[in-house]
């Protein structure tokens, strides 16, 4: 009665040392990457680091993503464009999205093309993300001007934005 459970128990450890033993095929890497892509966009370096994590080899992610790119299944243009039109609606700040794009692997030149593309009002965003937040009365007190503008800081707009909404 006893040995059974031990036979099961040997015989799992076989099957996952198997497993490990395996090196993954680039199949495997490209379906990991493809599973990846279809619940959202990403840039290839952030991709680059899931697939990584999962313990693919290095050569084997950059071959596979090499084919991704040409076939127009992974682009950092399209990332990009997605991310900043998102992150907008959402009522974050010019200077926060382009941090987070950097972060996130993605070139300057795309940053600022599609930064110029899409036509945001930023000053008219500023004052719907304070509006929302902290109602439409500009406040006279110090201390209450300054958490607003820290507020709209931390969201990412410039002084220059946050300057010309708090002063109407």
């Amino acid at each position: 009665m006893y040995t059974k459970p031990v036979e099961i128990f040997t015989y799992r450890i076989n099957v996952l040392s198997e497993k490990l033993i395996l090196p993954p095929s680039p199949s495997q890497v490209r379906q990991s990457a493809i599973q990846l892509l279809a619940r959202r966009e990403h840039s290839r370096v952030e991709l680059h680091q899931k697939l990584q994590q999962r313990g693919y080899p290095k050569e084997l992610i950059e071959e596979q993503l090499t084919k991704l790119v040409n076939q127009g299944l992974l682009s950092d243009q399209r990332f990009a464009e997605n991310y900043i039109r998102s992150r907008s609606n959402k009522g974050y700040g010019p200077v926060r999205i382009i941090n987070e794009l950097q972060q996130r692997g993605v070139v300057e030149e795309i940053i600022a093309t599609f930064m110029n593309e899409i036509t945001k009002d930023w000053f008219q965003l500023a004052e719907q993300v304070r509006q929302k937040r902290f109602g439409k009365k500009i406040p006279a007190d110090f201390a209450e001007k300054a958490k607003q503008i820290r507020f709209l800081q931390y969201r990412g707009f410039d002084m220059a934005q946050i300057t010309k909404i708090m002063a109407r």
